[in-house]
């Protein structure tokens, strides 16, 4: 596993070092629109923790931090209005298509626009 980097442009969102489209926020996640959108809703989720990727998250976070993650994603897809017909992506590490090294999930629904 990689060591997280607190210098990746998730971390210095989720400081308010660098800007972001927010869709939602709470205590343990931060929903944004992707700056690459591939499909017509296209939304980045990001707990509020220093997880690298899926595999680190599910194996430290606590149960509360990963309950909490996953009610705010589906919560982001009511939100957005696509709760019926959705995808979720996550890329796990570089053999995996990761590019930034905090554990993120793609909410995306529609064709590319």
């Amino acid at each position: 596993m990689s060591v997280y980097d607190r210098n990746n442009i998730f971390a210095k969102i989720l400081r308010g070092e660098a800007p972001c489209r927010k869709v939602y926020e709470d205590d343990h996640a931060l929903a944004f629109h992707d700056i690459f959108p591939k499909a017509a809703v296209h939304v980045l989720v990001i707990p509020k923790g220093e997880y690298v990727s899926f595999v680190d998250f599910t194996g430290t976070a606590s149960a509360d931090a990963q309950a909490g993650f996953w009610r705010a994603v589906d919560t982001v897809a009511r939100q957005l209005g696509v709760s019926e017909g959705f995808r979720i992506a996550s890329h796990v590490g570089p053999a995996g298509g990761q590019v930034v090294f905090h554990f993120h999930v793609h909410v995306m629904s529609g064709p590319r626009p």
